[in-house]
């Protein structure tokens, strides 16, 4: 990627990356920190604590006790979990503030969650509305719509199952969702071609709405490099994250690893992770996508299904154009 001067700005998006990637510069001056909203869903077990630690380079999420195995019965209901991270990449200050989910999945009717998360993103939405709809606006209000949703698929070889349908199908018009293979290291690489495949096979079947990277071919404004680079994230997708806190030292760099009785695991080797590659997309190269959808595509539907009082209708029919631009009349939006 290329500035205005012509000049070659690639970065290594992390202390632990294996290569550099184009930085961007977009938001480079937002002075207070560029605020990034996200959300992880999955069930217990699938790492997403470990993830989020790996993810912020830093404890976030402290270990938890293992639970009381006679205790192991009692489905815990779902929480929401907020941790708020301050961020430097690349020269550019974010706020990472992250919604966690635990106790998602772990009941047998899973109807109560997925109420409880569109309720949630919409609820996000109405403080937006409200406060656009007010005749002096308060300087001070936090915008926390979800930008993104990491979704964490469990690594099961076979193909989705009827809770990942369900939930991506009911918030793939409330939310960006980025499906990821969660502990994907528990795969052989060929069966995590295949499971990758089937998942996407999956998705288009079931007609679910997911980020998928805009193919930007026609739009004049995106350079051949951004083109390229958003259909080989389309190809990768869903993306195969591992988690770990271990650090070793290999020739003077510090690398992350996950290590096994046949040997180790780097997180942020592309060859052995998609987790780099998911980073420097959330945190980087797709912060302002991502960021814009919610605005422009995201908020606006739900804006205009709430106005016209047929939000519960919106939620519930078919997603096909969910993500398409509105051609209703805009807002002015809340800057946060």
């Amino acid at each position: 990627m290329r500035d205005g001067s012509g000049e070659d700005n690639n970065v290594a998006p992390s202390v632990y990356s294996h290569v550099s990637r184009p930085g961007s510069h977009r938001y480079k001056n937002a002075k207070k920190g560029l605020p990034f909203n996200l959300m992880l869903i999955g069930e217990s077990g699938l790492g997403r604590s470990t993830f989020l630690n790996t993810l912020c380079e830093r404890s976030v999420v402290p270990t938890t006790n293992v639970p009381n195995p006679e205790q192991a019965h009692i489905a815990e209901p779902m929480q929401f979990k907020h941790y708020s991270v301050d961020m430097d990449e690349d020269g550019m200050k974010i706020i990472l503030n992250i919604i966690d989910t635990p106790g998602f999945g772990n009941g047998t009717d899973n109807e109560t969650c997925f109420n409880q998360i569109q309720e949630y993103l919409e609820t996000q939405f109405d403080e937006v509305l409200g406060e656009e709809n007010r005749i002096k606006r308060n300087p001070k209000f936090k915008d926390s719509r979800v930008h993104a949703i990491l979704y964490f698929i469990n690594p099961t070889g076979h193909s989705l199952r009827e809770i990942d349908i369900e939930l991506m199908r009911r918030l793939g018009n409330r939310a960006n969702i980025i499906p990821v293979v969660a502990r994907s290291d528990s795969l052989t690489p060929r069966e995590l071609v295949l499971f990758k495949q089937r998942i996407m096979d999956d998705i288009t079947a079931h007609n679910i709405l997911v980020f998928n990277f805009p193919n930007s071919e026609e739009d004049d404004d995106e350079d051949e490099e951004t083109v390229e680079e958003n259909s080989e994230l389309r190809a990768m997708m869903p993306f195969a994250v591992v988690g770990c806190e271990e650090v070793i030292n290999e020739d003077g760099r510090p690398v992350r690893v996950r290590n096994y009785p046949w040997g180790i695991v780097e997180v942020d080797n592309d060859e052995h992770s998609d987790f780099d590659r998911l980073r420097y997309v959330l945190l980087n190269s797709h912060i302002g996508d991502l960021r814009d959808r919610t605005q422009n595509d995201i908020y606006e539907l739900y804006r205009t299904e709430k106005l016209s009082g047929n939000t519960v209708a919106g939620a519930a029919s078919d997603n096909s154009s969910a993500h398409q631009p509105i051609m209703a009349a805009r807002s002015h939006p809340v800057v946060a």
